[in-house]
């Protein structure tokens, strides 16, 4: 029986009568980004596809409409493992509605290297609609050989493109892992704030005039201003945002979804202001395709980062950076139209409820702060908690300095322990401790022991063992967490205390201290509790060395002459 499939326009019924066979001819061209960074593989160019596909055509120009021009679709730089390509799918269009019904390629990797698209598309799409499919390369023609097409060199050759850009993909993603574990930056385009390395292209060095607009985004939020107000602020004063400052430098830079006049937004604010690259830290590999057949970006969990610290310049000091991750981290919602966050906007919480507090304007009179739970939910479910703005900020104001006077005083204490004989100290509160645990987990140990021969008695089942031991195991894991934590104290106890520890040192620099700040609160205080009735309780960041510090005070003081006086 004769063949139907994979006819074109007829003038006659013999299929062999060829000269009178008319196709509308199609001709696709593709170059990969791998071709084009190859940059030797001039067989598989552009110009030599189209030359080679010209000269197929011109050889056969019986076969095809006469004063009619051959389509050509070129997608060049685009992978074969994606049939997102703007061409073939202009292409796949074409043949639809009965544009073209002859398809030529040079070879099978052209069409598609994904074994599944390429199969499908000439075993069924083509032969469901009578398309011809010609591939010089493996001498495939559906027309002139029907037998071509099922021809095992074809699905032998789609199997082995598909492995070809398995292997590629596979050999391209371990060598940018290593870059990546090497602190080596292999973006297209440098972060904003730094520009890469003329003289080494995975090198960042800090771009000035940038920075100092990255230094200011830092130095506006520090202030209280929100990241709606910066925007605002920089917009306004002119200041061009990422994706235009890197087309004013001549950089060919598209931004995803990247509007016709760029400007900054809060989310590009926050995108900064979160950025560890500007402490000096190259973070890549945030986000990742699914596959080397499925080109989608899904972000990865932030352990599986590749973080190398120190890799280059920094912009912004860890000390201010971690400001502004802590005042990230709070609650700090404004009005719609408001540019400034207020001082305690994240700090306050109410003492029984724990909701925030909410800040109320009273007609301009005065300000105060109210349960939220009361305010926004129920008046039966809290009470109103209420305290004046100013009052508020004085009882803060005045706690703040009475830390930084502790601090002082111990800074002083410690300094003349230190340099009184040496001594180690003893805590009989720690080593009571310590004992308590380690006696807590021998006896979780012989309930474990004594749980295995139950088992093995008849006396409980497998079942059961399995959970009680891992019950037990869970126990162990807890108590052996405290006494490391137990551990680790009491040698820096008996190691001694340093006299200008960080956490002193963040108190003591604000010895003259007149007057709150948002900055100031980001660094000191974890939280501000306010009771019925208007008393507050402050919560201070460095409370845990603060009391090993007391304690170091109070075991060494007696030996060092005049310290108690």
């Amino acid at each position: 029986m004769a063949r139907t499939a994979n006819r074109g326009t007829m003038s006659a019924s013999s299929p062999t009568s060829y000269n009178v066979m008319r196709w509308r001819l199609g001709k696709y061209i593709r170059l990969s980004k791998e071709d084009l960074l190859r940059g030797r593989d001039e067989s598989n160019s552009v110009v030599n596809q189209r030359r080679l596909l010209e000269q197929y055509h011109q050889a056969h120009l019986d076969e095809f409409y006469e004063g009619a021009e051959a389509d050509v679709y070129v997608d060049d730089g685009k992978t074969g493992t994606d049939t997102n390509r703007e061409d073939f799918q202009r292409l796949l269009s074409d043949i639809s509605s009965g544009r073209i019904n002859c398809v030529i390629v040079k070879d099978l990797s052209r069409l598609s290297r994904n074994y599944t698209d390429a199969g499908n598309l000439i075993e069924n799409l083509f032969v469901l609609l009578n398309v011809r499919f010609i591939s010089l390369a493996e001498g495939v023609d559906s027309y002139r050989n029907p037998d071509s097409v099922s021809n095992i060199i074809v699905p032998i050759t789609n199997v082995m493109n598909d492995q070809y850009c398995y292997q590629t993909s596979k050999k391209i993603r371990q060598v940018f892992d290593m870059k990546r574990r090497n602190g080596e930056f292999i973006g297209s385009y440098a972060p904003y704030g730094y520009v890469k390395d003329p003289g080494d292209k995975h090198a960042l060095l800090v771009d000035p005039e940038a920075a100092e607009v990255v230094k200011s985004i830092f130095s506006m939020f520090l202030s209280g201003m929100n990241k709606r107000g910066i925007t605002y602020y920089l917009n306004d004063h002119g200041v061009l945002c990422p994706t235009a400052y890197k087309k004013q430098q001549g950089l060919k830079y598209n931004a995803p979804n990247a509007q016709s006049n760029p400007m900054w937004s809060t989310i590009t604010i926050d995108t900064i202001l979160k950025n560890r690259v500007y402490v000096g830290d190259m973070v890549q590999g945030r986000q990742r395709v699914k596959s080397y057949k499925i080109h989608i970006q899904e972000r990865v969990p932030e352990e599986e980062w590749f973080i190398v610290e120190n890799t280059h310049e920094a912009i912004i000091d860890r000390e201010t950076f971690d400001k502004v991750q802590g005042l990230l981290k709070r609650d700090t919602r404004t009005a719609p139209k408001e540019k400034q966050l207020y001082l305690f906007s994240g700090f306050l919480k109410c003492a029984d409820c724990g909701r925030a507090m909410s800040r109320i304007a009273s007609k301009g009179i005065y300000v105060y702060y109210q349960c939220g739970t009361y305010k926004s939910l129920s008046k039966k479910a809290c009470t109103m908690h209420s305290i004046k703005s100013d009052r508020l900020e004085a009882g803060v104001l005045f706690a703040i300095q009475q830390q930084v006077h502790l601090a002082v005083a111990y800074s002083e204490l410690v300094s003349r322990i230190n340099s009184a004989p040496l001594k180690k100290s003893k805590s009989k509160r720690l080593e009571d401790a310590i004992a308590a645990k380690e006696k807590e987990l021998a006896k979780i140990m012989r309930y474990k022991q004594a749980l295995y021969q139950d088992w093995k008695d008849g006396e409980i089942t497998r079942n059961d063992y399995r959970h009680m031991s891992e019950d037990y195991e869970r126990q162990a894991e807890a108590l052996n967490n405290v006494l490391r934590t137990l551990t680790d104290e009491q040698e820096q106890l008996e190691n001694g205390v340093d006299a200008e520890s960080p956490f002193l040192a963040a108190f003591l620099k604000y010895q003259n201290i007149d007057k709150l700040t948002r900055e100031i609160l980001a660094e000191l205080i974890d939280y501000i509790k306010v009771y019925e009735g208007g008393n507050i309780s402050v919560k201070f960041k460095y409370a845990d060395e603060f009391r090993r510090m007391a304690e170091y005070i109070e075991l060494n003081a007696p030996m060092v002459q005049g310290v108690a006086g």
